[in-house]
């Protein structure tokens, strides 16, 4: 059995242990009084943008771009999809508003990185730190109000409901971007010119293959991945944004791409983990009886200290391309 087909397996084989895990956890919870459906429909809202961004950053890194400003792309998006919404009418064309948005940050961070050579983790900072001036301005450009925006009711995109659960179209569409990003990655020539760009991009070069080209390709991608993302958030999932809206998931994404060494798949299954973690605290904190017993605010601890465990475990065990974060210099 050769080492790709084996590391295959053995990826398989965690993506089928942490699913059993899941049903495990949420048959659990319901001995202890928590709706095991209700835990899951907010287990798989509270993935979805993590997928998106993880996935997206998944892509990024395999071809050597690191883009750290996940976070600032889920806020900004967050708000200019709402606005998006808003403007049209429309609350899939607010999706889609989001998505070009995160697609456009996506793009300015690829020229900075790939043609300005840019420090790749400084300008992410950079991107974060935009965000947090712009989206106070921006609520009051477009609102004229500080913090809270609700979003109209015809405007919110609902989950459709299934024999089982409530399931929303994005979510979907995250599970599908996985599920598309493992096929291209490892199956298809772009996959094969996108890993060389992150491990050997001079070999690529000599090939005839514009590196800078495949790079600036997965900046688009990922970004506009994780703007969809954050248009979700307020039109799919809360119904509103505030200025805080993202909420440091931006990081846990990034905790997931960590935890997947890259692997579109297995960055869907780190999303799954803390969504469900997301989940739970959400219905601990609606439950009777339960509610009373376990803290509020310690509840609301529950994802983040999933993401400190899961980091504290992964960190240093996975490998990353050996070009990664560093510009392309064509000789």
């Amino acid at each position: 059995m050769s080492v790709r087909t084996e590391n295959k397996s053995k990826n398989i084989t965690k993506v089928v242990l942490v699913l059993v895990s899941v049903a495990v956890i949420i048959y659990l919870g319901e001995l202890f009084g928590l709706n095991g459906l209700s835990v899951l429909e907010s287990s798989l809202l509270a993935m979805t943008p993590l997928a998106l961004a993880s996935v997206g950053e998944v892509i990024n890194q395999k071809a050597g771009l690191v883009n750290i400003g996940l976070e600032g792309i889920l806020l900004i998006s967050a708000v200019i999809g709402v606005a998006g919404a808003e403007f049209f009418g429309n609350g899939y064309l607010g999706l889609l508003t989001g998505l070009v948005v995160g697609g456009i940050i996506g793009f300015v961070f690829g020229l900075l990185s790939i043609y300005g050579k840019a420090e790749q983790v400084v300008t992410g900072i950079g991107v974060n730190i935009f965000a947090l001036g712009f989206i106070p301005y921006m609520f009051m450009v477009i609102w004229g109000i500080p913090g809270v925006r609700i979003l109209p009711t015809q405007l919110y995109v609902p989950s459709i409901s299934t024999p089982i659960i409530h399931v929303h179209i994005v979510t979907i569409l995250a599970i599908a971007s996985a599920l598309i990003a493992y096929y291209i990655l490892d199956y298809t020539p772009l996959g094969l010119r996108i890993k060389a760009a992150g491990e050997k991009p001079g070999s690529l070069d000599v090939a005839g293959v514009r590196v800078d080209r495949i790079r600036l390709f997965t900046a688009v991608l990922g970004g506009a991945l994780c703007g969809l993302g954050g248009a979700f958030m307020p039109i799919g999932w809360f119904g509103s944004v505030v200025k805080e809206i993202s909420a440091g998931r931006g990081f846990i994404a990034l905790a997931c791409v960590v935890f997947s060494g890259l692997e579109p798949l297995l960055a869907l299954v780190a999303a799954l983990i803390f969504g469900l973690a997301g989940g739970f605290s959400t219905s601990i904190a609606i439950t009777p009886g339960v509610k009373e017993i376990i803290p509020f605010y310690f509840v609301n601890m529950i994802p983040y200290i999933a993401t400190l465990v899961v980091v504290t475990i992964a960190i240093g065990k996975k490998r990353f391309p050996k070009e990664s974060g560093k510009p392309y210099k064509r000789e």
